[in-house]
């Protein structure tokens, strides 16, 4: 059975209040990121944990500065955070909402593409 990332947390439904026009911004930053084919797989393989840009370049298949540069970008969105090990930078996503994002996005195209059905 598959555990879906909606199962431990409040659902969005609960939300009270309308949301403010910064945390629009913010969210519509965050889903332009996940819009590039080579950041939303970058995020998939940091929501398990740490990685440097080796590990990410030949997971991902995209070329060593092509990965860093995406990197950069996502670290300005705040969808990933860093830190230095040694001389190796290791590279994570941030929190685990942005994890649960990324998990949830697939998700939903996988019931897409199998047509399987909706969960409430």
């Amino acid at each position: 059975m598959l555990m879906y990332a909606r199962d431990n947390v409040a659902n969005a439904s609960d939300r009270q209040e309308p949301p403010t026009s910064a945390q629009v911004d913010a969210a519509v930053t965050a889903l332009r990121m996940l819009a590039d084919p080579t950041r939303l797989r970058l995020l998939w393989e940091l929501r398990e944990g740490e990685r440097d840009v080796t590990t990410l370049t030949a997971a991902v298949g995209a070329s060593r500065p092509a990965v860093s540069q995406h990197l950069a970008k996502l670290l300005l969105a705040g969808l990933v955070s860093s830190r230095r090990e040694g001389r190796r930078v290791l590279y994570r996503a941030r929190g685990g909402h942005v994890r649960r994002l990324v998990t949830e996005v697939f998700y939903a195209a996988d019931h897409h593409l199998t047509g399987a059905p909706e969960h409430d």
